[in-house]
């Protein structure tokens, strides 16, 4: 008598529970932020804020590579404390975010006051601090900072707690690179305008007082140093005058 195979049961769906669904939200609220055309400092202090909830952060903070790239300076952060925002640049390869940074990868510690690296354990213990998740933020290979999210007690960071920190590391990332390019783009921008409304105030002066290019961008020139007005409005105004009839 042959027996009938068992019926493959179909896998439940894994629901979603409101910690998971809220720090959805919450990286979706992130996406929006950086592609927003804010100033950097305040995309930047938003994420701080956003991952401080997500994460139920007691301190979190956005340290940023300095033009040398050789130093960790702290850029944002939701902490209100003067001492914590004032704490001196870490060198790469200097406490646990700089050796986050060095090495380029996530670093835990479940109590920095106990940890022989860290660099401010008295900083610490007056902030209230404990465990600490650091984690770089990367740009292909290229580091150019990290994210820090610190516990009011000791915790141990799950898995998933560090992925999401490393989400919001890269959105960092992007947000900055972004950032940069938008300004890069604005200046050139800006520099053409200029570069145009020059050109035509020359051509004026040329025509009105007989002298020569070089002349009429020496005019030009000398009144935005004397007046301390740019170069553009200096030749904007020249265009002006023009253009009004007597």
């Amino acid at each position: 008598m042959s027996k009938t195979a068992p019926k493959k049961q179909k896998p439940k769906d894994k629901k979603k529970t409101p910690e998971s669904s809220a720090r959805i939200e919450t990286l979706l609220k992130m996406g929006a932020v950086i592609t927003s055309s804010r100033y950097i400092e305040e995309i930047l202090n938003l994420i701080t804020g956003l991952t401080a909830d997500m994460m139920n952060s007691k301190i979190c903070s956005i340290m940023l590579l300095d033009d040398t790239g050789m130093e960790l300076e702290i850029k944002a952060t939701q902490a209100l404390s003067q001492e914590y925002r004032s704490k001196p640049n870490l060198k790469v390869g200097q406490s646990i975010s700089g050796l986050a940074v060095k090495e380029k990868r996530p670093i835990t510690v479940v109590d920095v006051t106990k940890e022989p690296l860290y660099m401010y354990p008295d900083i610490a213990r007056r902030e209230g601090v404990k465990s600490l998740l650091s984690v770089p933020m990367m740009l292909k290979d290229r580091v150019i900072g990290v994210v820090n999210s610190y516990t009011s007690k000791e915790h141990k960071f799950t898995d998933e707690e560090i992925k999401l920190l490393q989400i919001v590391a890269h959105q960092a990332a992007i947000a900055i690179e972004n950032t940069k390019l938008l300004n890069k783009t604005i200046a050139m921008e800006e520099a053409l305008d200029t570069r145009k409304s020059v050109e035509r105030a020359k051509g004026v002066l040329m025509k009105r007082h007989g002298i020569s290019e070089e002349e009429a961008f020496r005019i030009i020139q000398k009144q935005s140093m004397n007046t301390r007005r740019t170069m553009k409005e200096i030749a904007d105004a020249v265009i002006l005058a023009s253009e009004i009839k007597p």
